[in-house]
Formats: structure tokens, sequence, C-alpha cells
């Protein structure tokens, strides 16, 4: 399992993400304070506050590299 901070600005970014993450196998999810949510839902981001960087876990080993770099522009950069 690896985590990454994203930051999702707009619904747009949210269809998007949400989109690129369908087109994988894999399992994610976006962790905000007290709530996990499945981050392919996206009904579910609206119970988040978008105002913070969200904490994504990715549950794949495999095609991690792919994943990263199809997400890369809504990746936190620290």
């Amino acid at each position: 399992m690896q985590t990454v901070k994203i930051k999702l600005n707009s619904i747009e970014d949210i269809k998007s993400f949400v989109a690129v993450l369908t087109s994988y196998d894999s399992d994610f999810d976006i962790v905000s304070g007290k709530y996990i949510i499945d981050a392919k839902s996206i009904m579910a981001y609206f119970c988040l506050n978008l105002k913070e960087p969200l904490t994504m876990r990715i549950h794949s080993d495999e095609k991690l590299d792919s994943i990263l770099e199809s997400i890369d522009s809504y990746l936190v950069k620290e």
C-alpha cells in the first residue's frame, strides 16, 4: 500500500480524478479527518473538506508507477 497527498480544487477535478481511478482494477481510499471513502465514488467527495489536501491510499503495488503517473497533476508536491 502506498499513501500520497492529493488536492482536488473543483467538481471537474473530482470527475476527472475518479475517471482516471476507475480505469484501474485496484482499490483506492481517501482519508480526511474521521472519514474514509471509496476514491472511485464521486458522491462520497461531497462529505469531505476539499479546502485541505486529502490523503489517498493506493492498494496496489504492481501498477503503482502507472497510477502515480496518471494522477501526477493532483499530487501535492512537498
